[in-house]
């Protein structure tokens, strides 16, 4: 199973969204686009199947952008895997295999569902969130 670049910057809209959920704001994506050196056409693309899927909400006018449609606790990893790049499937023909391998698959997609299906947006912001103050507390000098 490999992770494209639609998952991987999908994730990444939905991560900043969580970081500002409840501040009230919508955080447009040239925003996000630009914090994290991506491009912001791109996200637009990618952000279409969030809201098509009800995970993300579009606030129109002058301080619009986009806010989480539910609560970071209640949208998973795997929500957005799955809306983006559909079936979370390691091995595709996998009923052909012999019984041995057939058992290894399911174990290996079982267990990538379940970090996926066990991860929420509120984890992944508060790791983000702690990787960035403990870089506050060290002077680095050149």
């Amino acid at each position: 199973m490999k992770i494209s670049t639609k998952g991987r910057y999908g994730l990444t809209i939905m991560i900043e969204l969580a970081k500002k959920f409840g501040d009230g704001n919508p955080l447009p994506l040239k925003t996000i686009a630009q914090s994290n050196n991506l491009s912001e056409h791109y996200l637009e693309q990618i952000v279409s199947p969030l809201r098509n899927a009800g995970l993300v909400k579009s606030i129109r006018g002058a301080y619009g952008g986009y806010i989480l449609a539910k609560e970071p606790q209640k949208i998973t990893a795997g929500d957005i895997i799955r809306v983006l790049e559909g079936p979370i499937q390691l091995v595709e023909g996998i009923d052909e295999e012999e019984p041995a391998k057939r058992e290894l698959w399911i174990r290996i997609s079982d267990a990538i569902k379940g970090v996926l299906d066990t991860t929420t947006l509120a984890d992944l912001a508060q790791h983000s969130k702690a990787e960035n103050d403990d870089m506050r507390g060290y002077m680095f000098y050149i």
